[in-house]
This record gives structure tokens, sequence and C-alpha cells, in this order.
């Protein structure tokens, strides 16, 4: 009971939590009201204001119905889904593999993966290889951009040795194999990392601008990110509405800036804040599972 007496350093810590938590949390949801408002009211909202005025969709329609959007957005849901799901596979079966006690030149290749994870090449050096291998502006370039990351794979490598021996001795003595032991025993008991260390990698994937602005140039192959940047840092209105609509000054023309640019970093953003509850739920019945010992 002493625990849970509520002390005037928990009142504290709690009040500084709380106000940590409104300032990320209150611009976002004004960022929300800024999209779903009225094109005619949405002029009335005042500094951080939380609830819309009226409401409309006619700024998702502009932004989703602009060809160039669609197809950054279908580029970045390709390379975020393509790319994690190989990088996950790949960092698991190569945790697998280092983690044999049998393995030879395990401590040779563990000290060069450390090099590479320390010492990261230059853009320059990474370009190259990729105009070597054919892949400029090209989206396979960002699926196998950084496939592995050895931090991820030294995680998953300190969970599969944790898996008890015993366990899997006992599977060789049915007769399984490498194979059968990482289908059957490694995966399934990995779930917990699978999910955190594929919810990384979900997020670097889709959030990558810097490298995606460098490999991709074509308007075709662009991604989400490059073209919200330029968007919303460049101000470059035409690209969104379109240089026809800004010329006639349509209604489409005359629809507000920020409610547009509040649409555009809410396509961004909502891919990743759906993936959030999937993985906890996930991560929270992976834990549980593991509570009760018998």
């Amino acid at each position: 009971m002493i625990g849970n007496k509520i002390t005037l350093s928990k009142l504290f810590i709690g009040a500084i939590l709380s106000l940590l938590t409104l300032t990320m949390f209150v611009p976002i949801v004004n960022m929300f009201a800024r999209a779903f408002s009225s094109p005619d009211r949405v002029h009335l909202l005042q500094g951080y204001e939380i609830l819309p005025r009226g409401f409309s969709l006619i700024h998702f329609q502009v932004v989703l119905q602009n060809p160039i959007v669609s197809q950054a957005l279908i580029n970045s849901l390709f390379i975020t889904i393509v790319g994690t799901v190989s990088s996950i596979f790949l960092t698991t079966v190569t945790a697998y593999v280092l983690t044999r006690k049998n393995l030879v030149g395990k401590t040779p290749i563990m000290v060069f993966l450390i090099i590479i994870m320390i010492f990261e090449p230059g853009i320059i050096q990474e370009y190259m290889v990729m105009k070597d291998i054919a892949l400029l502006d090209n989206l396979w370039a960002m699926v196998v951009y950084r496939l592995v990351n050895v931090y991820y794979l030294i995680i998953m490598m300190r969970f599969i040795e944790d898996i008890p021996e015993s366990l899997i001795e006992a599977a060789k003595i049915d007769g399984a194999g490498h194979m059968k032991l990482f289908m059957r025993i490694v995966l399934p008991l990995a779930r917990v990392p699978l999910m955190t260390i594929g919810m990384f990698y979900a997020v670097v994937k889709w959030n990558e601008f810097f490298k995606s602005s460098i490999f991709l140039s074509s308007k075709e192959n662009t991604v989400l990110q490059v073209m919200l940047r330029q968007f919303i840092v460049e101000r470059d209105t035409s690209t969104l509405v379109g240089a026809a609509e800004l010329l006639k000054n349509s209604s489409v023309a005359q629809l507000d800036f920020s409610a547009l640019k509040a649409a555009t970093i809410v396509i961004a953003i909502v891919p990743i804040l759906m993936l959030y509850p999937i993985i906890l739920k996930h991560y929270t019945g992976g834990v549980m599972e593991g509570g009760v010992k018998e």
C-alpha cells in the first residue's frame, strides 16, 4: 500500500509529463481540426483550437486527387511494406545464423558488423553503389538501402540466445533441421522482438526523406515525404493544386493554404499512427504470455 501512496514528487512528475504530452498532442489535434474544417470557415480557427469549424473532406479530396500525391503515397507504401518485410526476414535469419555455436568465423563477422555500424559510409559512396547496381531512380533502391540494421540485428541475436537450449536440443532429437528450428521454434517465440523491430524499420522506411530525394529523381518515383517538403517547406502550391487551377483562380486554388498543408501532413502521419496500436496489441500479448511461471 505504501507504494501506491500519492506523494508530492509523483504529482510533480505527473504534471510535467502531462504538460509534455499536451505540447505534442495539441498541435497534432489542431492540424486535424484544420484539415477537416469547412473551406469557408477554416480561417476562423485561432491559435491551437482543437475543434474543426464545420466539417468537410474537400482538402483531402484535393490532395488525394492530385496524381503526383497519389503516386507518391503508393510509392511510400510499397517501399515501407516491402522494405520492412524484407528487413525483418533478413535480420532474423542473420541473427539465427550468428547465434549458432558451431559457426566458423563468428568473431571476425561480428567485428566487421560493428565496424560498419560505427563507421557509416558517406553519401557519395552510397550514391556510386546505387549507380553501379543500376538502382538510381528506382523504388527498389529505397527497399534495399540499409536492409539490415546492425543495431536491430544485435537485439534480435540477444533474444535468440535467450531461447532455452533444452528446447533447441529437444527439437534436434526429433529430427528438426535448421529450417524447421527457425520456422517452428525461433519465429513463434520471437513475436515480440519481431513486432518491435518491424515497427522501427517501418517508421524509418516511411519517414526517409534525404536519401529518397537523392536516389529518386523523377516525379513518377517520388515519395510522400519528398513531395511533402516541396509543398510545405518550399510552399510550392502549384505541385498540389496544379498550375492550371492557379491560372484560372478556381475555387480549388482559393482553398486555405494552411488547411491543404494540414491535410497533406495528416495523410503522411496517419499510416504510422495506425501502426502503433497494432504493434502494442501484439507486444502486450507477447509479454503476458510469459508472465506466469509453472
